[in-house]
């Protein structure tokens, strides 16, 4: 074949590099960031973390993103059009934070109810894994930025993740957990991420499975690269499919991979290979061009660094895209989404600053996204240069700023709290992952220092206390702008909703992915509320006012402002309603990090902490304020022994506190000068969203009295192979559970409507880890239980990313899942709850009743391996051959209307090969408008091949006023009626009678017919 003129170009380039320089290539040059080349006019790319959101290249919570909701929740869409949305808005994210590839999404599956990253994952059912894992992909990648299919293959569970290895034969591969990737091939998607485990004998990043049916197959012509810190063993790897090792600068290949070259243990084609794909994906992302004149000489200084930096150079500072880059041609709803989006905040030009500030990670090589397996690798520290680059100077940093010139840079300007008021009002979570600012946040200028050490980092903004979020909640317009606007509600110019009309839509798409997500479980006709016949409504439980936004572990980001069921609820109902929140019982979720409404700089007397770093004489080497009491990324430089970080925590309530101090080595915590906590903590797992994202917290308890301050310092020591994260908490006297319960049951007695928020914790759903169980939690049960007894119309929402059991839900009125809704979780649910917004969402995974129910639950290898025995029955699929009947099945979900299912027209026979339309119709016997998710399963022929019960092979919605009759066409690809057959290595279709069934669940099909299929010629 032919070559194209840009693959002629590709092998030219090619051809001007030697091997060492060929190799240089296969690694990063630091955490996030690949090499350049200016020779060839390749620059770096710049790869994040991304299923969420963007987070960019540091775990700074002065950096912050837009946090979209979980991947379950987008896995409860059933909707790709609004997937491609989000994709959009997931580009414009990177481009704003010059992210080249975005590592998303994750395509692994529920295979059983206790995974820890259910969240980060869509579902349990390859076909909707696929088609919602595409169109993400297709939307992220309309706009010149590459997404990345992960964890490719059976990467499905946390528990020893770097080293098991998964036993599952070819066809369950094939049919189950290779399907959604192959999906992802097909839409085109340019990176695809080898996971830490292995497969059938094989380290994914050797795997034989990286060739085929990855790259010859499937024609997959994009770039491979390892999870972080994956890469153990250079040869193999070299030979088989990976094509780029992260993160660098250090890796199993380099030197060693130029020796195996030489030496003959790796052909020369295979790095060729590798570099050409490499600079095919720096081509598509725009990052692979003409090389600018004095190439040359900055090619050796980068050399020389070792970071293989990108080169500041005039004409270089604008990133550049793809050629051709625009909305013409995009996928309906990603080009909108993208155009909307993409000047959030601005566009910065490289080195550039954004409102004066500079992000410390930018002057930073990164520790760890999905991690770096405790090899000890952190990124390389940035040259001078670029650590300086965009660091506003201290006058510019106190110069007075207009609100306009803040606002066109998407910081709001500071406004003076018009009233005190009890800090209880308006909670936002003030750290999830760690210190982003709460609800209705506004920033202001840091004060001057005076005669302090020196702070690298004046001029941050700092977020408002919840005591300042609360007193702007006391207007029913500031209270609609903390909660995301209210309907018909604009935010006021002195709130500094600035972003302008990108923000405004930004936000707008995530509160509306929010509301179609939501899955309303049960409901007794009790949703959705009216609102005229609210005078008092109870908002009940601790997760009302501190919810989970997202799940633990790597794909974490800071969201620049959250919207807590609390907020959301306050602002849709306005002044007329008196909103009381009761907390309830404690959660037992780990103590928070330090908080800017909790604790104060000592040196600045500003919301937030001190972060120092000492030598080994306890001399300070660096000072700066920080907004959380989690810092994941302390700086590193030459001579620092301890990373300390001291605050004056200001105590509402009196009692015993809990103070912690995370990370490992050698660790303290003082209080008022009094040493609490002495002693070394040694690391025992290498698992990276441990060591460097989610560190074990040693607490020690100390009583404290509200209004008094105490100085808190805690320190803890650098030592090779801990990390660097350091993570301090805090957490009140733990309420009297008896006392909780019954002022939980009073407030919902006395009120026209009660609203229980429960959900999970850290402990329950994170990275790095598997559950153990599927409850909730503390005593959230008994709290349910209590509301429900005193008011028997509660709804009930749940905040979980996965599977939770909910012994209580008959006796609730309503039960409604949120999942991890993301920044704008408690707008969406007042919609929701209001009726301005139809529950949307259908579950993506079956939920048990109880764990003792579910048929597929072991997550832990033995002996190092983890048999895939279940085969092809996960999910539903488990549920209907053990003829067991969950709590609710795959697929469910209700609305605010009904539907009748009323005709099924398929085809009487048709072709091996061929698709076939499948056209149900449907009435609307409600009294609202409505939307309806029409699913259809298959059911095989009769005879010896083991074949699922029945298996989703397609779906589609439907909208239809009250009354009106409307028919689903339903498309089923002919891949959903083939299996894999091993003898053969290929796929068939089986001739035969297949029964199509229709309907609303995997549980509810009222609907069934028989096709033929025929054998092809």
């Amino acid at each position: 074949m032919e070559m194209t003129d840009d693959e002629a170009e590709r092998e030219r380039l090619l051809g001007k590099l030697t091997l060492r320089e060929k190799v240089r290539l296969l690694t990063g040059a630091t955490t996030w960031r690949t090499r350049a080349e200016p020779a060839l006019g390749l620059r770096e790319m710049v790869l994040s973390d991304g299923p969420a959101g963007v987070r960019g290249q540091s775990w700074d919570e002065r950096d912050p993103s837009l946090l979209l909701p979980s991947a379950s929740a987008l896995g409860a869409l059933w909707d790709e059009r609004l997937v491609e949305r989000l994709g959009g808005l997931l580009a414009a994210e990177a481009r704003r934070k010059e992210v080249d590839v975005v590592l998303a999404p994750t395509l692994n599956l529920h295979r059983t109810p206790l995974g820890g990253r259910h969240f980060e994952c869509f579902s349990e059912d390859p076909e909707l894994t696929g088609r919602t894992g595409a169109a993400l992909v297709r939307g992220i990648q309309a706009h010149g930025v590459a997404a990345t299919a992960k964890h490719y293959v059976a990467n499905d569970s946390e528990t020893d993740r770097l080293t098991v290895d998964v036993r599952v034969s070819e066809r369950v591969l094939r049919e189950v957990y290779l399907a959604p990737f192959e999906a992802a091939v097909e839409a085109g998607v340019r990176v695809v991420m080898a996971g830490y485990n292995g497969v059938n004998g094989s380290t994914m990043n050797a795997s034989p499975l990286l060739t085929d049916p990855l790259k010859r197959e499937w024609g997959f012509d994009g770039l491979v690269v390892s999870d972080w810190g994956a890469l153990r063993d250079g040869d193999p790897a070299a030979r088989a499919g990976l094509d780029l090792a992260m993160p660098g600068p250090d890796s199993p290949w380099g030197a060693a991979l130029v020796r195996a070259v030489e030496d003959g243990r790796v052909p020369p084609a295979a790095v060729d290979d590798k570099v050409r794909r490499l600079l095919t994906l720096a081509a598509a992302c725009g990052a692979l061009g003409d090389p600018p004149a004095d190439a040359a000489a900055r090619s050796g200084a980068d050399d020389a660094a070792g970071t293989g930096a990108r080169a500041e150079a005039p004409g270089d500072a604008v990133r550049r895209g793809p050629a051709g880059a625009g909305a013409a041609g995009l996928p309906r709803g990603a080009a909108e989404a993208f155009d909307h989006a993409r000047t959030l905040n601005g566009s910065r030009a490289h080195g550039g600053a954004e409102a004066g500030v500079a992000s410390e990670g930018e002057a930073e090589a990164g520790v760890v996204p999905e991690g770096d397996a405790g090899a000890g690798v952190e990124g390389g520290i940035a040259s001078e240069g670029e650590a300086e680059a965009g660091v506003a100077s201290e006058a510019e940093a106190q110069a007075e700023v207009s609100p306009e010139a803040k606002a066109g840079a998407g910081v709001e300007p500071a406004v003076v709290p018009e009233a005190e008021a009890e800090v209880e009002a308006g909670v936002a979570p003030a750290a999830e992952p760690g210190g982003a600012p709460g609800a209705g946040s506004r920033v202001g200028a840091v004060s001057d220092l005076g005669g302090a050490a020196p702070d690298h980092f004046r001029g941050r903004p700092v977020p408002y206390t919840r005591a300042d979020a609360t007193a702007d909640a006391a207007t029913p317009a500031r209270r609609a702008a903390a909660a995301g606007g209210g309907a018909g509600t604009e935010v006021e110019a002195e709130d500094g909703a600035g972003a302008g009309d990108d923000d405004r839509d930004a936000r707008a798409l995530l509160r509306r992915a929010v509301a179609a997500s939501a899955v309303l479980l049960h409901n007794r006709y009790v949703l959705p509320l009216d609102p005229g016949r609210l005078r008092t409504v109870a908002v009940i439980g601790a997760h009302a006012a501190l919810p989970r936004t997202q799940g633990g572990g790597s794909a974490g980001v800071f969201p620049r402002q959250v919207v807590t069921p609390l907020d959301g609820i306050r602002a849709a109902l306005g002044g007329g309603t008196r909103v009381v929140h009761v907390p309830g019982p404690s959660t037992d979720a780990p103590p928070p990090p330090l908080a800017p409404d909790l604790c104060a700089d000592p040196t600045t007397d500003t919301p937030g902490v001190r972060l120092r770093l000492l030598d080994a004489a306890g001399s300070e080497l660096y000072s700066e304020h920080r907004l959380s009491g989690r810092q994941l990324e302390p700086p590193e430089l030459p001579g620092a022994l301890t990373v300390e970080i001291t605050a004056l925590l200001l105590p509402g309530t009196s009692g015993p506190w809990t103070i912690g101090v995370g990370g490992f080595g050698r660790m303290s915590v003082t209080v008022d000068e009094r040493v609490l906590l002495d002693g070394e903590f040694a690391r025992e797992t290498d698992d990276p969203a441990v060591v460097h994202v989610n560190p074990p917290v040693h607490c020690v308890r100390v009583p404290l009295t509200a209004g008094r301050a105490v100085r808190v310092t805690a320190r803890r020591e650098l030592a090779p192979g801990t990390g660097r994260a350091t993570v301090v908490t805090a957490a009140p006297p733990r309420p009297d559970d008896r006392a909780a319960l019954a002022e939980a049951a009073v407030a919902a007695r006395h009120a026209d409507a009660a609203i229980v928020v429960v959900g999970t914790t850290e402990h329950g759903e994170s990275e790095g880890y598997d559950r153990t169980d599927l409850g909730l939690g503390g005593r959230q049960d008994d709290l349910v239980r209590a509301v429900t007894a005193a008011n028997p119309n509660a709804v009930v929402v749940v905040n979980s990313g996965g599977p939770v059991e909910l012994p209580w839900r008959a006796q609730a009125g309503a039960v409604l899942l949120t999942w991890f809704p993301g920044q704008e979780g408690g707008a969406g649910l007042a919609d929701v709850l209001l009726g301005r917004a139809e529950p949307g969402g259908r579950l993506p995974t079956t939920w048990a009743a109880a764990l003792a129910d579910a048929p597929v639950t072991r997550t832990g290898p033995v002996d190092g391996r983890l048999g895939y025995d279940e085969g092809l029955h996960i999910g539903y699929r488990a549920w209907a051959r053990h003829h067991r009947t969950p709590a609710y099945w795959f697929g469910h979900g209700l609305g605010y209307t009904t539907w009748a299912y009323e005709a099924l027209d398929v085809p009487d026979d048709l072709v091996a090969g061929e698709s076939f339309t499948v056209r149900i119709g449907l009435r609307n016997t409600g009294g609202r408008p409505g939307r309806e998710v029409v699913q259809v399963y298959l059911a095989g022929p009769p005879g010896p091949l083991e074949r699922p019960e029945r298996w989703l092979a397609g779906y589609t919605a439907v909208h239809a006023a009250p009354g009106e009759r409307t028919t689903a066409e339903v498309w089923i690809p002919c891949r959903a009626l083939r299996h894999w057959e091993e003898e053969s290595h290929a796929w068939r279709t089986r001739p035969g009678p297949y029964r199509v069934l229709a309907g609303r669940s995997a549980g509810s099909l009222p609907l069934t017919a028989v096709t033929l299929v025929r054998a092809s010629g």
